[in-house]
């Protein structure tokens, strides 16, 4: 069995507010050098973990990551995977429920956690909740049973609660309990102990080589549905040139309107080899296509179910999968399917 100062964890900082503090000749915030986060969390050092940290260079805002940095962030893994124990990827909040889908998707055969976390204010403050944030990733990050890691997923710690990754999103710009996962229940729960969900941790069945996927397909777009809704602007955006796959965010339960222009366009798009994903505007709740006669003959036509996805799990396995294949039936085959316990 491991002892503590045996488990090894590293950090990778990509960007973000929580890797800020302000500079005190300009009053401004600027990135700090994540070699020396000890000064900034001094519990670090008598954490008995061996911790290490590797940082973007320049880091990123999360405004600005796309695919090329999800790869970077797979590859640092990659290159490090054996070599750690648990890995923490401080990010910044706004992109982030993305980063963490798209490597759930990239990384075949995970046996390791791989935790995201922020904060909403930078760690140099006093009332920061990057500390607490940083400090449980780690410990969640290094946490094992049986010589084996507890939680071998890719997640999001925030504000006391674990959630897989691919299940969650962001809700607020302004509260510290800034994500949500609606339809998926928490991993772990943070209080005066660290409460693990293992009936709803998703563990590998035997342990296989790491396969990281690294090509992505982005010509995908969303249509967000809403009451008056017009044909020029649906037919603007099925008509932009290369898109191969389009997520419509319907109502409710999947559901949108009958006017015959609408659903000609969708079998229109359909029949020229595009792909629909039909996925709730709604922030909790499934899809259940054919529930209601709104959403019968977009089954009919051949738009696939989005089921209980959240919106940014849906652009990132999209992405993925044209990328992996450049059939649309092999799309299709997986499109549906659970990659990585994004849907129920």
């Amino acid at each position: 069995m491991k002892k503590a100062e045996e488990i090894s964890v590293l950090i990778i900082y990509t960007g973000g507010t929580i890797g800020m503090v302000h500079d005190p000749k300009t009053g401004s915030l600027v990135p700090i050098d994540f070699k020396h986060i000890t000064r900034h969390v001094p519990v670090l050092s008598n954490s008995g973990f061996n911790l290490e940290s590797v940082s973007f260079d320049p880091v990123k805002d999360s405004s600005d990551i796309d695919p090329v940095f999800w790869v970077r962030m797979a590859e640092i893994i990659e290159h490090n995977y054996d070599n750690y124990d648990g890995f923490v990827v401080l990010h910044g909040t706004d992109t982030m429920a993305y980063s963490a889908s798209a490597l759930s998707f990239m990384m075949e055969n995970l046996t390791k956690p791989v935790i995201f976390t922020g904060s909403q204010l930078p760690i140099g403050l006093l009332r920061t909740d990057g500390r607490e944030n940083l400090i449980t990733s780690i410990e969640i990050a290094a946490a094992r049973e049986n010589e084996a890691p507890v939680v071998p997923e890719v997640c999001i710690y925030f504000d006391n609660k674990l959630t897989r990754g691919n299940r969650t999103t962001k809700m607020s710009a302004e509260h510290f309990d800034a994500f949500s996962s609606p339809n998926y229940p928490p991993l772990a729960e943070a209080g005066l102990h660290l409460k693990f969900n293992y009936n709803h941790i998703k563990y590998p069945k035997e342990a296989k080589k790491l396969i990281v996927h690294k090509t992505f397909d982005n010509n995908v777009a969303i249509l967000k549905l809403f009451p008056g809704i017009n044909r020029n602007f649906v037919q603007a955006v099925m008509r932009t040139e290369g898109l191969r796959a389009l997520i419509i965010e319907t109502f409710g339960s999947g559901n949108a309107p009958t006017y015959r222009w609408f659903l000609d366009d969708i079998k229109g798009f359909i029949r020229d080899g595009g792909i629909i994903f039909n996925v709730t505007q709604c922030h909790g709740g499934s899809v259940e296509m054919g529930l209601y006669e709104t959403s019968r003959e977009m089954l009919a036509a051949g738009v696939v179910s989005g089921k209980d996805i959240t919106s940014e799990a849906s652009v990132t396995k999209l992405m993925h999968l044209l990328g992996k294949y450049k059939n649309n039936k092999d799309v299709l085959k997986h499109l549906s399917k659970s990659l990585s316990g994004e849907m129920s």
